[in-house]
């Protein structure tokens, strides 16, 4: 199934939100700086964008400004290019070591008495990040502890 840009960068923002920020899975998967990289972009590039426009056209006139509508545009896709990255892997499958991790982590959750969907039997990185976020929110240090 191949995803539209407007599909992938909703799901790349439904991602972001939805991976946990926690210090232990920072060594595991590159998300926790790849969100972080993306929120800092989102909120700065829209300015930097602005003002390199405004910069260069005041500075180099204004038979410059094709090239600086272009600087001001690069700075506006990195935050996309972020949200298509996530998106991306949001709907990649989980390599077979990640995803009988994720079994593991499903059952044991539900041994603990989360109220959980139903494991997919393809399970992609949005639903191990869908789990992680629950375990982390739900359970107990102690507990969650074990896998990391």
């Amino acid at each position: 199934m191949a995803l539209t840009i407007s599909t992938m960068l909703k799901d790349g923002q439904q991602y972001m939100q939805l991976w946990p920020s926690q210090k232990q899975l920072t060594t595991l998967f590159p998300e926790n700086r790849v969100v972080a990289a993306t929120k800092l972009s989102i909120k700065v590039m829209p300015p930097l964008a602005v003002l390199s426009v405004a910069a260069i056209v005041n500075i180099q006139g204004a038979e410059l400004l094709p090239q600086a509508l272009a600087v001001g545009g690069f700075f506006l896709t990195l935050p996309m290019q972020g949200l298509l990255w996530l998106g991306h892997r949001a709907n990649q499958l989980l390599p077979p070591s990640l995803s009988s991790w994720y079994f593991e982590i499903h059952h044991n959750m539900q041994q603990q008495g989360c109220a959980l969907q139903s494991p997919q039997a393809k399970p992609k990185y949005m639903e191990l990040a869908r789990l992680l976020k629950t375990a982390f929110d739900e359970l107990d240090k102690a507990f969650t502890k074990r896998w990391f």
